[in-house]
């Protein structure tokens, strides 16, 4: 025997989630993100509202993480075998040239505990445009490709996950965001 929902548990639904989300937003705008990097964050919560999906708080940590990595990117371009999740060796990290492989993936999960006080590890998705990163593209190409449209909306490998932290940051021809599965405290 199914239960029917009634109106007024879906409006009761529908406005726990508006208010969590908005909690989120204005707690995105005091995190000094910028226009386009809260833009970012209220597409993907929008995309996972969607999908029935909770929404993430945001992770000072792992901000910080998606900032020093789109400022690496922008200053050190990954070299030909290495991909957007790599790391130069010019800065206060362990570098690591990021390839895919099973035995680099520690490089890049690593890096919230390295550089920031967050006690788990991090996974990371990354856009690149020649014409600059915005909000709205970095979401489409993600959506496009099946590995990190998985990492957004739970799935395959990650559908047992729930992110409980994310990070998020654009600039110039970058965009990252970051995902754990620990409450940054």
């Amino acid at each position: 025997m199914t239960r029917r929902i009634s109106l007024k548990e879906v409006l009761i639904a529908i406005t726990l989630f508006l208010i969590s989300a908005f909690t989120l937003i204005d707690k995105a705008e005091n995190q000094g993100l910028s226009r386009e990097e809260v833009k970012l964050y209220r597409e993907v919560m929008k995309y996972r509202g969607n999908k029935g999906l909770d929404s993430i708080p945001l992770s000072p940590s792992l901000n910080l993480v998606a900032k020093i990595h789109v400022q690496d990117l922008l200053e050190h371009s990954p070299k030909a075998r290495c991909n957007l999740h790599s790391w130069s060796k010019d800065g206060e990290w362990t570098s690591c040239c990021y390839d895919g492989s099973q035995k680099t993936l520690p490089c890049m999960w690593n890096k919230p505990r390295e550089l920031t006080s967050y006690i788990g590890d991090g996974y990371e998705i990354a856009y690149w445009s020649s014409e600059g990163a915005t909000a709205a593209a970095a979401l489409n190409g993600w959506k496009k490709s099946r590995g990190h449209n998985a990492v957004l909306i739970n799935q395959d490998i990650w559908k047992n996950v729930q992110w409980k932290a994310i990070g998020i940051a654009i600039r110039g021809e970058y965009a990252v965001v970051w995902f754990g599965k620990e409450l940054d405290r």
